[in-house]
Order: C-alpha cells, then sequence, then structure tokens
C-alpha cells in the first residue's frame, strides 16, 4: 500500500511535469508511472483473493491468484506503459514536432522560471526515491536468491512478487535515467528529436522487461514444478520413513508461492497390510509438511512400479537437474 501511494504521487508530479514543458519522455515516464501504481493495485488485489479458504469451487484454494496477477501485470507493463511510450514518441518523431511549449516559464506567485527545471527537479526525485525502493527489493532478493546468478534466481522464482517488484524498479532507474537524458540533450542542444527519442526507447525498455516478467509468470500460472533439490529433498524423506521401499514416482507443481500439490507413488514393503500402509502414508506426510510446509496437498498411491516420470534422486548425476 505504501509503494502504491507512492507510486501514485510520483505519477502525478511526473505528468504535471509533462504537461508544463511537453516533454515526451516525461509524458512516458508518466505513463509508466501509471502503469506502475496499477500494478501495485493489481498485486493486492491478487494478494487478497488468494487468501480466500478453499470452497466447492476451488477445492484446492485460491494460491494461484498470486500468479494470475502478476501476468495480468506484465501484460499492463507492455501495453499501457511500453505500447503507449513506443507510440507517442514515435508519433513526434513522424510528425516532426519538436514539442514546443506555448511559454517556456512557468509563474507560480512572483516567481518565474523556465518550465524544464520542473522536469529536471520531478525526474532527479523520482530517481532518488525509485534508487531507494531499489535497495530495498535488491536486498529481499539476493536473500531468495540464496547466492544463484541473478538470471537463474529470476527464472528459478517460485514467488514472481519480489523479483517483479526488483524488475519494475531497475527499470524505472533506467527509464528516468533515460528521460532525463533525453530531457538535458533537448534543452542544451536543441535538438528536439532527442526527446521523443528517449519516449521510444523507453517503451522499448518496458515492453523487453513485461516480455521476460511475462515468460516467468506464464511458467508458473500453467503449473511449473518444484526445484530439482526439492523434489530430491521429498525423496529422501519419504524414503527414510520405516515402512517406505522405495518411491517410484513424483509429480509435484505449484498452485501459488506457499502451496505445492505432490503427488506420489511408493513402493510399500510388501508384508506389510492395509491398516499399516495407512500409519505410514500419514507419517511421512507429517514428516515433508513438518520440513516444507508447502507441500500442503500431497497424495500417495501404493505402486510398486510406476514408471519414474518426475523423479529425482539424491545423486548429483539425476536426471533433471538443470
Amino acid at each position: 500500500m505504501a509503494a502504491l501511494a507512492g507510486n501514485v504521487a510520483i505519477a502525478v508530479c511526473k505528468l504535471v511535469a509533462a504537461l508544463l514543458s511537453h516533454s515526451t519522455a516525461t509524458l512516458a515516464e508518466a505513463a509508466h508511472s501509471i502503469a506502475d501504481s496499477g500494478n501495485q493495485a493489481l498485486l493486492l488485489v491478487g494478494m487478497g483473493l488468494a487468501a480466500k479458504p478453499p470452497d466447492d469451487r476451488f477445492p484446492f484454494g485460491r494460491a494461484a491468484e498470486r500468479y494470475f496477477w502478476p501476468f495480468v501485470v506484465a501484460l499492463m507493463l507492455f501495453s499501457l506503459g511500453g505500447a503507449f511510450a513506443i507510440v507517442e514518441g514515435s508519433h513526434r518523431l513522424v510528425s516532426g514536432n519538436a514539442g514546443e511549449t506555448a511559454s517556456k516559464y512557468v509563474h507560480i506567485a512572483s516567481i518565474s522560471f523556465p518550465s524544464i527545471w520542473v522536469s529536471y527537479v520531478v525526474l532527479g526525485l523520482s530517481f532518488f526515491f525509485e534508487a531507494m525502493s531499489f535497495r530495498v527489493a535488491f536486498r529481499e532478493f539476493r536473500i531468495i536468491a540464496k547466492g544463484k546468478p541473478i538470471v537463474n534466481a529470476i527464472f528459478e522464482a517460485r514467488d514472481p512478487t519480489v523479483p517483479l517488484v526488483l524488475a519494475e524498479d531497475a527499470t524505472a532507474l533506467l527509464g528516468l535515467a533515460i528521460a532525463l537524458a533525453a530531457v538535458i540533450l533537448t534543452n542544451t542542444t536543441g535538438i528536439w528529436w532527442w526527446d521523443p527519442l528517449g519516449s521510444v526507447l523507453i517503451g522499448a525498455l518496458l515492453a523487453a522487461v513485461s516480455l521476460v516478467l511475462a515468460r516467468v509468470t506464464h511458467a508458473l500460472l500453467i503449473g511449473a514444478s518444484v526445484l530439482p533439490s526439492e523434489r530430491r529433498r521429498i525423496v529422501e524423506i519419504v524414503e527414510s520413513v520405516e515402512g517406505v521401499d522405495r518411491v517410484t514416482q513424483l509429480l509435484a507443481m505449484h498452485l501459488g508461492p506457499d502451496v505445492v500439490i505432490v503427488a506420489l507413488k511408493i513402493a510399500f514393503r510388501p508384508e506389510m497390510k492395509v491398516p499399516e500402509i495407512e500409519d505410514v502414508t500419514n507419517l511421512l506426510e507429517k514428516k515433508v509438511r513438518a520440513e516444507m510446509p508447502e507441500m500442503r496437498k500431497i497424495f500417495v498411491e501404493a505402486d510398486s512400479r510406476g514408471d519414474g516420470r518426475g523423479l529425482v534422486h539424491a545423486s548429483p548425476e539425476a536426471p533433471g537437474e538443470t
């Protein structure tokens, strides 16, 4: 909610600055901040819906809302942010409109100053606040990355919220730098097309980032598996339970960041009777959930053959480790 309030305030300031200076690049940044504000609101909607308990219509709950809404956010960033900036900048470039203002000065009370200063002040302050937000997001991202390279951590993340915020903040910083450079070059060189060119570059940047985010959230939305290391750990826990001979098949799918469905085929000891199998099944479910609480939905089938699909053993040479 605090991030949403901050983005709305920055968007209003950028919009006022764009109207006063007629800067296309500043207008593109205003559209960017408006898109970010909508994104924050949609993420809050998704978090609220995901918290609803299971019912007859959604027997597994609505944890996938936390994947659906970030996907919508990626589409909004592409359309509302990227496409708008590219179209607006391209229109100015093609039309040859230098974007001159009716008046180059803003008058407040008895004080008069160049309107271009408004863009400088707003873009500079926005850069400062976005940098503070980026610092917090990056600190959180390093925690969930656990020493992995940034690209791997982004594509392996099962909770897209922090990578999404980090990507938005990083894009905002680059966009602000482009907008500020475009405004300065236009004002100092007198070459009008620097400003709309900056808008096109900002739009291209937003479109590229949104496509990456859409790819990450799309994989989660259609049912991404848990990480290979987590599959190995499930197998280790289950096979450590007395009465379990081996796991013959394991399938796992994220419904949400902290809700996973696990389907297991297990070879129990041949001499065991049904009541004993039931007791062992309850015990292994309890042990898995105790160490990995996100494994909320566990289904077990007694099957000594299975087909091995989705199964990753603890050996480093195990298939599926990528």
